[in-house]
């Protein structure tokens, strides 16, 4: 069986399950993946928005949409954008988590309804990190490599001079300050501090679909921008639901074992378990073609979205200080999104 001939199999098995999980819910369901297979992942972007926008028409105005989603996160003002055009569609709107959900994907699920998570579902920190064309640039890689900046990072050393250092007066933190900007563009810094003060607006105006109180509103959005100490920290149903007090659903088995079914057959053929080795691709052979799924926005209606890396690779013998040594050369030949229909 060919690349496409199996994706395609995939996907229409894959909409009988949710159909089932639309019966289930008694809403409309609609799917979205960033994969993280090691070597090729994809983050939340706005590429996706006229994506959303086409298979939302499809599915017309409803009662209760159902967002499956699994991500390690990306663009802020996208999740928000997102979350909002998919509460333009419906009046309830549920996030259904089967595995990770991390930075904007935790955004995005703060502004369900209700957030439905397996026992190995995790949200995550949703502090965010600046990537510009001014970042620190990586030492020893490509120009164009620059170190994202994280939000906490850089409150985590200011507060490290301040507390534990003991660096008092105006004019020792200013020479901190001068040397700070020195390792990182003053620009930088101001993005810094704007990109923070805006995810705890988003998340306060996001939470306001779940949580009427104010003053728990408050302290889930402190918890999820600095409190929780990591941007790596993983937050289970458990403590998700008895300590922030989000609206958390823990599916019965009959539900858990239809969201499992749609994560395995997605996580198969995104293979997110499996490193991106060329080497295990071409075996023995001198060369192979490949075609790598990354990521997806499909519905029972309105088809299938997938993003794709396609190509071939091959052995060649590259120039070095002592010689010819072997390599593997990657012609990439398609890298984008693709449309499978319904039919």
């Amino acid at each position: 069986m060919d690349v496409s001939t199996r994706r395609m199999s995939m996907y229409k098995n894959r909409r009988n399950l949710y159909q089932e999980l639309e019966n289930a819910r008694n809403s409309k369901l609609l799917v979205y993946i960033t994969g993280d297979r090691p070597g090729l992942e994809t983050q939340i972007h706005s590429e996706v928005f006229d994506f959303f926008v086409n298979h939302l028409d499809i599915i017309g105005v409803t009662e209760k949409i159902s967002l499956y989603l699994y991500t390690r996160g990306g663009s802020t003002l996208t999740a928000w954008s997102l979350i909002n055009l998919i509460r333009q569609f419906c009046d309830e709107l549920e996030v259904i988590i089967p595995s990770k959900c991390h930075s904007a994907g935790t955004i995005m699920s703060l502004g369900a309804n209700r957030i439905v998570m397996t026992k190995q579902a995790t949200l995550g920190p949703i502090d965010p990190s600046v990537n510009t064309p001014l970042n620190p640039q990586i030492e020893g890689a490509p120009p164009t490599a620059k170190m994202p900046v994280s939000v906490e990072a850089i409150k985590g050393y200011i507060e490290l001079v301040k507390e534990e250092l003991g660096i008092k007066g105006d004019e020792n933190l200013a020479k901190i300050l001068v040397t700070l900007s020195e390792k990182i563009h003053p620009l930088v810094l101001g993005e810094v501090y704007r990109s923070r003060s805006q995810i705890k607006m988003l998340a306060n105006r996001l939470l306001a679909n779940q949580i009427t109180e104010p003053g728990k509103i408050k302290n889930i959005v402190n918890f999820l921008c600095s409190d929780s100490g990591s941007h790596d920290y993983t937050i289970n149903r458990r403590e998700a639901k008895n300590e922030l007090g989000l609206m958390i659903e823990k599916p019965d088995n009959a539900l858990y074992v239809l969201i499992k079914s749609i994560y395995d057959d997605i996580q198969k053929e995104l293979c997110l378990t499996e490193a991106y080795d060329p080497n295990s691709i071409l075996g023995k052979d001198p060369s192979a073609s490949y075609s790598f799924k990354r990521g997806l926005v499909e519905s029972c209606e309105g088809g299938s979205n997938y993003f794709c890396s396609e190509g071939s690779f091959s052995r060649v013998n590259l120039p070095g200080p002592a010689g010819l040594h072997p390599g593997i050369n990657d012609n990439r030949t398609f890298e984008g999104w693709k449309y499978e229909s319904i039919d």
